[in-house]
């Protein structure tokens, strides 16, 4: 004897609660992550640091889009949004290549920053998680702009393990190298989102 299966309606419905609680979830650790982040990046005068805080900021208005979307709001703004999101992004790259680029030449030094190595590492676990649920309901629900920031969560993730290593290593071999080249991986990452959202 098999289980009845739910009326599409519902099943639908189901999937746009999930949808709607993975990004208040993401929302919430951004909002949080914005605040650690900025004392952490002040703390060890870290340009990668300050670099992924600005993308979190980024982050937070590409879920609050999909909130819209979801809930039906604003669905004309889409493509408005999209390029607001690109200029965001080309703003990021800019800001935080002109930080390495000082950074640089005047000899300054990122110190160790244990907080924003413990922040990272949990942020790498708690993105690819969302990611992985909100890629899973979008296909589902067959929507397309979940599916897409599951995708920029997956990215956020990878970005996150990437400014991790970088704190790592400046902080047990002293290589600060390591902090700035970190920043250059999400300045690279800034470009290639901004050219997408432009080119789309």
């Amino acid at each position: 004897m098999t289980a009845a299966t739910p009326p599409p309606g519902t099943r639908d419905a189901g999937l746009l609660r999930t949808g709607l609680r993975l990004e208040y979830a993401t929302l919430g650790w951004n909002v949080a992550e914005v605040g650690f982040v900025a004392y952490a990046a002040i703390q060890a005068g870290s340009p990668a640091l300050a670099g992924f805080g600005l993308d979190t900021l980024i982050e937070i208005f590409a879920s609050l889009v999909v909130v819209w979307e979801l809930k039906g709001i604003h669905r004309g703004r889409e493509a408005r949004a999209q390029r607001l999101i690109g200029i965001a992004f080309i703003f990021l790259g800019v800001y935080l290549a002109a930080q390495i680029v000082v950074v640089l030449a005047s000899g300054a030094r990122p110190e160790a920053s244990p907080l924003g190595i413990v922040w990272t590492a949990l942020t790498v676990v708690v993105m690819l998680a969302l990611a992985g649920g909100k890629l899973r309901t979008g296909r589902l629900m067959g929507n397309p702009v979940l599916t897409s920031e599951g995708k920029v969560t997956l990215i956020d993730g990878y970005l996150a393990a990437a400014v991790m290593v970088g704190l790592i290593l400046n902080g047990l071999f002293g290589w600060w190298w390591a902090d700035p080249l970190a920043g250059v991986v999400v300045v690279a990452y800034a470009g290639r989102e901004a050219w997408e959202t432009f080119r789309a």
